[in-house]
């Protein structure tokens, strides 16, 4: 009876989770699927996924399979155009500005989504990345909450840049 005891205490021991990381609000991410970039980052747990900033984004079919073409949109970019095989598309819900009556409606935006390695001081993932023109805003990369729980990560907003430049 003891030893049936024992063994139900400990079936009934709580798994305890790796404790995240600790990131700041801002990061640096490396891309080595495209060229070895280093973008500055914001890591955002309000959105879902994460987004590239990309111009001249073109979809084809290679294969049978959907494949995306794009430029970065960043402000020291070259010129040089990437092509990976498209994951999925998805539908970005964005309120409508110009209608003031209806503030509630929603007019969707198809992006492409792509795998695509990120790494984050010396952690290496692959993870969903949608491509969009992000130029006007001051990060060209925003990382989601998908994204954040591929690294095991947790965001601290008054810090920025803890993690060491990266190195995978």
């Amino acid at each position: 009876m003891k030893s049936l005891l024992a063994l139900l205490s400990l079936v009934a021991l709580p798994v305890l989770a790796a404790e995240p990381t600790l990131y700041g609000r801002y990061e640096y991410i490396a891309l080595p699927e495209i060229g070895g970039e280093v973008l500055k980052a914001k890591m955002d747990t309000g959105a879902l996924t994460a987004s590239l900033s990309a111009k001249d984004i073109e979809t084809f079919t290679r294969d049978g399979e959907n494949w995306v073409r794009f430029r970065l949109a960043t402000k020291d970019a070259s010129n040089k155009v990437y092509e990976h095989k498209v994951a999925r598309i998805s539908k970005i819900k964005t309120r409508s500005e110009e209608d003031e009556e209806d503030k509630d409606v929603i007019e969707p935006t198809k992006r492409p989504v792509v795998d695509l390695e990120l790494c984050l001081g010396n952690v290496k993932r692959t993870v969903e990345v949608n491509l969009t023109d992000r130029s006007s805003f001051n990060y060209p990369l925003l990382i989601g909450a998908k994204a954040l729980r591929e690294f095991g990560a947790a965001v601290n907003p008054a810090r920025r840049f803890t993690a060491d430049k990266p190195d995978c």
